[in-house]
């Protein structure tokens, strides 16, 4: 994606990543196989594609005096460029997209949706929070005492293997 027309000048241009291409091949021709080579021109062609209609959509969205390319803009660079063909599926992504993060604020307002304000929701996790610092004390506490335990009846063990003076 050099402007010079050759090959990019260091390896820090951005491409997409080759395992979601791999897989992308692998969905569409799971039978078929596809050489390293023509791997590598797929994943040029894609960054190339998506780097021509970012630029679109950034003239686009400079000419609106905006300074945010919005999805409007995209889908106007789609057609600008001619790859309108593709406006219904952009359309369609942009509609799956957009349900999917409709359902995460909805999921994110069940907490809110509880009642209970969060100052109380905060209190009620500082008391967990202390009952389970508590048990685990407690916890390490018997498991300190049972080497205390441990440790002594060998120590009488010791003593009592290593007396000098038969009593029998």
């Amino acid at each position: 994606m050099s402007t010079s027309g050759g090959p990019p000048a260091d390896d820090d241009e951005l491409t997409l990543p080759r395992a979601s291409i791999n897989k992308m091949i692998k969905e569409l021709a799971p039978t078929v196989r596809v050489a390293n080579e023509s791997r590598e021109l797929i994943l040029n062609c894609c960054t190339e594609f998506i780097h021509l209609i970012a630029s679109e959509a950034n003239e686009i969205c400079n000419q609106s005096k905006k300074k945010t390319i919005n999805a409007e803009h995209v889908l106007k660079a789609l057609d600008s460029l001619g790859f309108g063909d593709y406006r219904a599926d952009a359309e369609a992504v942009l509609q799956d997209c957009k349900a999917v993060a409709a359902k995460r604020r909805r999921q994110s307002t069940r907490l809110e949706n509880l009642g209970i304000p969060e100052e109380e929701l905060l209190r009620q996790q500082q008391e967990l929070f202390a009952k389970a610092r508590e048990e685990q004390a407690q916890a390490e506490q018997q498991q300190w005492l049972q080497l205390q335990e441990a440790a002594r009846l060998a120590s009488m063990q010791k003593t009592e293997d290593s007396d000098p003076e038969d009593y029998s």
